[in-house]
């Protein structure tokens, strides 16, 4: 967060410059107010490009295997150009490669989901799969030792993660 404050700032600095250049090459002919309007309006143009081509980056950043089942767009009022275009501001994705099962628990899997949300670390969570069920349960070592102790929830059937690892 406090590299792309920087940023903005830089950004404003750079149009704030371009300005002062336009109005000493145009004779002093441009108005003395160009040069801060355009440095909001850069950095205003950083914010917005910034919060938009977080999820790409984040995503185009993940290692290979790793899959993305949800992305959350949203609007907000204090970004009145997100009811235009929505503002993917979470992910979830799955670790293909993490996926494990167990001889002594036939029919369940282990999968590793990432949790990506805009401006906060990103957050493992490994779940346990019951594809015959349609449950999943969130895993703890009561639950790895023995997945009938699992806290058990049902899945729907279109299910981001029952898709991704139950319909293959």
């Amino acid at each position: 967060m406090f590299f792309e404050l920087i940023a903005t700032f830089a950004a404003g600095a750079v149009a704030a410059g371009l300005a002062l250049i336009a109005g000493h090459l145009s004779g002093g002919r441009l108005p003395k107010w160009i040069t801060p309007v355009m440095a909001g309006i850069a950095m205003l143009g950083y914010a917005i490009w910034s919060e938009y081509s977080w999820a790409g980056r984040t995503t185009d950043g993940l290692p290979e295997g790793v899959e993305v089942l949800v992305t959350v767009e949203e609007t907000r009022v204090w970004k009145p150009w997100t009811y235009v275009i929505p503002q993917t501001t979470r992910i979830m994705a799955l670790d293909r490669e993490s996926v494990q099962t167990n001889p002594d628990a036939p029919g369940i899997l282990l999968a590793d989901l990432y949790f990506f949300a805009r401006w906060t670390p990103p957050a493992k969570r490994p779940q346990l799969v019951n594809c015959a069920e349609g449950a999943r349960a969130d895993v703890s070592a009561a639950a790895l030792a023995d997945p009938s102790e699992a806290a058990w929830r049902s899945m729907a059937e279109d299910d981001p993660l029952s898709e991704a690892l139950c319909q293959t």
